[in-house]
């Protein structure tokens, strides 16, 4: 529904008038209610596309003693996972109204504790909440007076609406493709030992599972690990297992920086992708789109988890989500590219 500038200083009152409704129940449509009959809405939403009124959204929040701003607390924008995110949340919450304040953490545990502490809040209302150095241990920090939406997999079953990805069956359908094509010696890079919960944690789990059920054993010198997830960490995890000498046909890198960066070791070894090597991410980032050869990946559907979080948090400021706290996985997909994919 279009909602435009109106010269003649269009009001609610005229609107009202031409719907043959109440001013509230124009209030009601404008700002979401859900509870208007269609008849009513339809007649409300026709008015206000005829008259062009467009609704004072500063002057609602003063009265309803908001902001008009959310907060988005990632760990940085020097990824470009997160920074793809960014962008798709301030695209979802611009078609509510909304502007979009960004904080980076560095995934340091204390400024990951700040944020859910400081004043800034006040400046918001809601924040968006991506931790990567708090854990599981700290789900009680989420308890919050304000209304919270988690993304990530750091911490599950804390008392706010979470927003993840289905990181053990995606990394397990990434091994199956690459185990569908023949490979048996498959990598993983980017592993981070004794981690259960989080994002290589969950991702090895699925690694593992797919290996197990093809009928093969985990060799543990295929499994490498790699701290920062970055394309230097990714080319670094990609040379010591070449170095190794381990016998390898594939690679899964846990995310598609890392991916980018084992692309890049591997041509500066002269393996070539996929023959002898096939190699696949983990998070569709556009660049994926754009290597050399252009990189298979999993697609966790990041478009979904911006457009959900953001709608959960616009429900918990408004108060109408009646029900508890949510937890909501975003559905995935594989997208085959050059790396895996032979030229027919």
């Amino acid at each position: 529904m279009a909602m435009r500038r109106s010269a003649g200083g269009v009001t609610m009152h005229d609107v009202a008038a031409m719907a043959g409704v109440s001013i509230k129940t124009v209030s009601n449509v404008v700002n979401g209610y859900p509870y208007i009959r269609p008849a009513t809405k339809q007649r409300v939403e026709e008015a206000i596309e005829r008259l062009g009124y467009q609704l004072n959204i500063t002057a609602r929040n003063l009265r309803q003693g908001r902001t008009g701003m959310i907060g988005l607390a990632l760990p940085e924008l020097s990824l470009p996972y997160f920074a793809e995110l960014a962008d798709s949340v301030i695209a979802a919450a611009d078609d509510l109204g909304l502007t979009v304040l960004v904080e980076l953490t560095g995934a340091v545990r204390q400024r990951e504790i700040d944020v859910l502490k400081s004043d800034r809040r006040r400046l918001s209302d809601g924040l968006l909440f991506s931790p990567l150095a708090l854990g599981q241990e700290d789900a009680g920090l989420l308890d919050v007076g304000y209304p919270l939406v988690l993304l990530g997999e750091r911490i599950f079953n804390g008392p706010a609406d979470h927003v993840t990805m289905a990181n053990v069956e995606a990394a397990r359908a990434a091994t199956e493709h690459l185990l569908s094509a023949g490979r048996r010696r498959i990598a993983l890079i980017g592993a981070h030992p004794g981690e259960r919960i989080g994002s290589a944690g969950l991702r090895e789990t699925g690694y593992r599972q797919a290996i197990e059920a093809a009928g093969l054993t985990v060799d543990p010198a295929l499994i490498v690990e790699a701290g920062l997830w970055h394309r230097s960490t990714g080319a670094e995890a990609t040379h010591r297992l070449l170095d190794s000498g381990a016998p390898v046909d594939a690679v899964f890198a846990l995310n598609d920086a890392m991916a980018l960066g084992a692309l890049h070791a591997l041509h500066d070894r002269r393996v070539t992708v996929p023959d002898d090597v096939a190699v696949i991410g983990f998070d569709d980032i556009d660049e994926a789109k754009y290597s050399t050869p252009t990189l298979t990946t999993v697609s966790p559907g990041r478009e979904q988890i911006a457009q959900t979080a953001v709608d959960l948090l616009r429900r918990r400021i408004d108060g109408t989500a009646d029900e508890p706290f949510q937890q909501f996985v975003a559905d995935f997909s594989i997208v085959v590219r050059e790396s895996t994919a032979f030229p027919l």
